[in-house]
């Protein structure tokens, strides 16, 4: 039973993600009064589901039960949680910024998503591709600082809509965290073909 721990938390994260992210797109629909809360209680699940991805690695290695399944498995939960998350975001127009305009927020919120998206279909291409072929393509060093970011990101935003609506320090210290996590992002997709592992792949 002990082995299974690490595979049932991260089931459990993606448990989690769903009830977070329909959460999320329901909470226009609350009433005002109960709105922050709401939003309260997706953030505190939110950071739950961070916390068994930051635990349940370490649990599989103390155990030396550290598999190709988990390998797989635990990252693609962590894509479905950030990729998830800024769709629901953009969907709902939100964060606002700077009283920007509606078009022009959308271009903000999908161009975000997109870069995202796009960085972690690919570097999960290269995994599968280097799983496939025998090669270990486990987290790096770089990949965690990046999904550390992007949940930042992602609970600066649940903070923001349930208590930081219309502040300037809000706007800016979401687009400060914003424009970080993009080039956070970018830089670590542009590492994820200078690892040895994936060299070691090309020669496979």
């Amino acid at each position: 039973m002990l082995k299974q721990i690490p595979n049932i938390l991260t089931i459990g994260r993606f448990v989690l993600t769903v009830i977070v992210l329909v959460m999320i797109l329901y909470s226009p629909t609350i009433p005002k009064e109960n709105y922050s809360l709401f939003l309260d209680v997706a953030f505190v699940l939110f950071v739950i589901a961070g916390l068994t991805d930051m635990v349940d690695g370490t649990i599989a290695r103390r155990l030396g039960v550290a598999s190709k399944f988990g390998r797989m498995l635990d990252p693609l939960a962590d894509k479905v949680l950030v990729c998830g998350a800024v769709i629901c975001f953009a969907l709902l127009g939100k964060p606002t910024l700077f009283e920007l305009s509606k078009t022009n927020l959308a271009i903000i919120h999908w161009s975000y998503a997109a870069i995202l998206i796009l960085r972690e279909v690919y570097v999960t291409i290269l995994r599968h591709i280097a799983e496939a072929k025998g090669i270990n393509f486990a987290a790096t060093t770089s990949g965690k600082i990046k999904m550390f970011l992007q949940s930042f990101a992602i609970g600066t935003v649940m903070v923001k809509m349930a208590h930081v609506h219309e502040a300037q320090w809000g706007w800016w210290f979401t687009s400060a965290v914003y424009i970080l996590t993009v080039l956070v992002t970018v830089v670590s997709g542009i590492r994820a073909t200078q690892r040895p592992s994936w060299k070691q792949t090309q020669q496979v």
